[in-house]
């Protein structure tokens, strides 16, 4: 595992949870940050650790000190690094992972310890997770209706599906048979493969030879390139449509002509200039996409850059709120936080605005989604 730190800390040795320690409060505000910089799911952690360049240093008058740790898209890693926050960091606040077994594997520890977690990979919160749990990327039922409709609207009959052998994968699934079924899709095959994956050769082959109306590939990252240009190879001509998962420039960069016509869900982060004066979600969305792209390059901008980003916009909200009640490194302060996400309202981010509940714990609405097409080579809003 690689360690990244943003600001001085020192960190022990010990990785155990043998039960949350005392802490004695403190003069700064630690974030522990666990996300994947190598591995399959680097093209979403990076990103995810460059935006950490433009949030703020302090909030509230308290400086922050940000800890961030690659965990490789490995929820064992995450495990451990999550109890690393816990244990020898004295984390008032952890965060992460870049995908979603990951993501589920700091949020078990996060929820265990007592300690706010901001998720920054679509996960099923389940009631263990609910009290100390937030996640900032839209979940998959909103993101997944937009897409439904789309379909619905160019008259698609019959879906394929290849997603993720994983919880990714089975939550893209379950979306699609419970809200897209009633909406009159027909799912007519289910083909699923790994992360690290290098071929879905066997698989396009099925998807072909089922002939749908429409595909809908339920992965992330660079991987979600794969099975795009594997059918667009196969001669596959039908509508493909992608999740917020896949939402970046590099996708476009592998996929190349293949991506030509994708239908994807994406946060209104990757065209905030396309959106009304009015939207919330414009300023902040074009205050990322300027930095980002002056310090990485043109057309650089990402999906997940904005949830690290937005993950800070919430947390100057929140933690000033906290402050007027607690210290920082006390069980008091880590309460107070959790509270906080539930009083604050409306806090204006570049992927959504976000209104936390003890039910709805990503807080999104229609406002955080937005369809693109990628036409010679470029994101265009879809018709």
């Amino acid at each position: 595992m690689k360690r990244f730190l943003l600001s001085a800390a020192v960190i022990a040795a010990s990785v155990a949870l043998p039960g949350l320690p005392a802490m004695a409060q403190t003069n700064e505000i630690t974030i522990g940050i666990s996300i994947s910089t190598t591995g399959p799911a680097a093209a979403l952690g990076i990103p995810e650790r460059n935006a950490l360049e433009f949030v703020p240093k302090e909030i509230g008058g308290v400086p922050l000190k940000v800890i961030v740790l690659d965990d490789g898209g490995d929820p064992t890693n995450a495990t451990t690094n999550a109890r690393r926050f816990v244990t020898e960091s004295k984390a008032d606040i952890i965060m992460g992972s870049s995908t979603t077994p990951p993501t589920i594997a700091v949020s078990n520890v996060a929820n265990e310890a007592g300690i706010p977690h901001l998720g920054l990979s679509p996960f099923p919160i389940t009631p263990e997770r609910t009290k100390w749990s937030v996640d900032m990327p839209q979940p998959v039922p909103i993101m997944g209706k937009v897409l439904y409709e789309h379909m619905k609207a160019h008259n698609i009959k019959t879906v394929g599906y290849i997603g993720y052998s994983d919880s990714y994968g089975d939550l893209w699934f379950n979306d699609l048979k419970k809200q897209g079924e009633p909406m009159g899709l027909q799912v007519v095959d289910e083909e699923r493969f790994a992360r690290p994956d290098t071929s879905v050769a066997g698989q396009v082959l099925k998807l072909v030879a089922a002939n749908p109306d429409a595909i809908l590939v339920g992965a992330s990252g660079t991987a979600a390139a794969l099975p795009q240009t594997a059918l667009r190879e196969r001669g596959y001509k039908g509508l493909i449509y992608q999740t917020h998962g896949a939402a970046s420039m590099d996708f476009i960069r592998i996929a190349g002509p293949a991506a030509e016509g994708v239908i994807m869900a994406s946060g209104p982060v990757m065209d905030p200039e396309d959106q009304p004066d009015s939207a919330l979600t414009k300023k902040p969305g074009l205050a990322l996409d300027k930095a980002y792209e002056a310090k990485y390059g043109p057309n650089s901008r990402s999906q997940f850059a904005g949830h690290s980003y937005d993950a800070f916009l919430v947390l100057q909200r929140v933690v000033p709120v906290a402050l007027k009640t607690a210290k920082p490194g006390t069980p008091e302060f880590r309460e107070a936080i959790r509270q906080a996400f539930m009083t604050e309202h409306d806090i204006a981010a570049s992927q959504g605005v976000y209104n936390f509940t003890e039910k709805d714990r990503s807080g999104l609405d229609d406002r955080s989604r937005m369809l693109l097409t990628v036409k010679d080579g470029k994101y265009v809003p879809a018709k």
